[in-house]
């Protein structure tokens, strides 16, 4: 089988390009270059798809003598990612970048290119597994819970996990980083990157100010409607935020306050006590599906590692709806729920609304 390995220069797609050639597979190592001149084109720089990442990716496969390439996806990237994030945070979502690149980059527009190009699949270093049955490709979670990448994996649709292989699916990542050195591979004991790959040094808020300015609005109490202070612009917010708020509770009662929500027309920011973040269901639209339509009783996760939460989903059209068994605090519009049936991955949707506690209870 010819396998396109896309090595990102980390140690996991290192090991998975190397059990591909273990496997007798025609393998052919590709490094995605997404950046243009900014911060995560510098040598050095923390995140991923850097100079030095390209480097390694480039060390690796010489050393498992496989042909590699760089394919520039950066105007690609640009405009399905980076515009995507900056837009949606313009209209108050909170956005999941991995999610739109896995969607739109790794497994759409590069995996097109190797389809075209005469490769059967393509394979990545995710912590997920695939398992064939009659014909059809699932998706579940790795064995490795603590490292499982199947919800950033639940945008992929049946035709790309047929094209789709996950050789660490099984493993834990202390084994694939002895297996890494045992093969002599330099990115054996490179560290992991848990940035955004074009936010390197970690600030959304300041990397989302220097492309949209400042906009200064104030901050309001949810109950009280009371002006509590200001700030530069609601993008620099999210629902469930409590750190990095500038201010402090005036209401005398000393409780914490949290973002309960983000106004980009009004431009207000509204805070208040945590029991306001509690919801019952969730809305979501443009919903992909693993193998199929599912319906009914499953588990639903919001977050790369949170924990996954118990309801029924039901779907109208090209809108889902989940209702929780009990209250879920946190969740903004903009992120991605993944629904899970145990461990296989059902589908996934783009969070456009909630129902919150207090709301039906008003």
């Amino acid at each position: 089988m010819k396998v396109l390995a896309a090595m990102s220069g980390g140690v996991d797609s290192s090991v998975a390009a190397a059990r591909m050639v273990d496997a007798g597979h025609e393998v052919t190592g590709v490094h995605l270059g997404l950046a243009r001149k900014s911060a995560t084109a510098v040598a050095g720089s923390r995140g991923c798809c850097t100079l030095d990442d390209a480097r390694d990716a480039r060390r690796v496969a010489d050393a498992l003598d496989i042909p590699f390439y760089v394919w520039d996806f950066a105007e690609r990237f640009s405009q399905d990612v980076m515009d995507d994030f900056i837009e949606q945070y313009q209209q108050g979502h909170t956005p999941n970048p991995c999610m739109r690149c896995n969607e739109r980059i790794k497994f759409a527009a590069v995996l097109d290119k190797a389809i075209a190009l005469g490769f059967d699949a393509v394979a990545t270093g995710h912590y997920a597994r695939r398992v064939d049955t009659g014909g059809v490709a699932h998706l579940y979670r790795a064995r490795d819970n603590a490292k499982d990448q199947s919800y950033v994996l639940g945008v992929l649709q049946q035709w790309q996990l047929r094209h789709s292989l996950f050789p660490l699916g099984e493993d834990v990542k202390d084994t694939v980083r002895e297996e890494a050195a045992a093969r002599g591979l330099l990115t054996a004991k490179k560290p992991d990157s848990h940035d955004i790959c074009f936010i390197p040094d970690g600030d959304t808020a300041g990397f989302l100010k220097g492309r949209l300015g400042s906009a200064p609005g104030p901050i309001v109490h949810a109950q009280t409607q009371q002006v509590l202070g200001a700030h530069d612009g609601t993008f620099g917010y999210t629902v469930g935020q409590r750190r990095g708020l500038g201010m402090h509770n005036p209401l005398g009662d000393g409780l914490p306050l949290y973002v309960i929500g983000t106004d980009p027309k009004s431009n207000t920011v509204t805070v208040g006590p945590p029991e306001l973040l509690d919801i019952l269901s969730i809305s979501g639209q443009g919903p992909t599906w693993a193998d199929g339509v599912e319906t009914g009783r499953m588990m639903a996760q919001v977050r790369a590692h949170a924990v996954p939460v118990p309801g029924v989903l039901s779907v109208d059209g090209d809108v889902v709806h989940f209702c929780l068994d009990s209250p879920f605090r946190a969740l903004a519009t903009g992120q991605t729920v993944v629904f899970y049936d145990q461990d296989r991955v059902v589908g996934s949707a783009t969070v456009t609304a909630t129902e919150r506690v207090a709301e039906s209870l008003a």
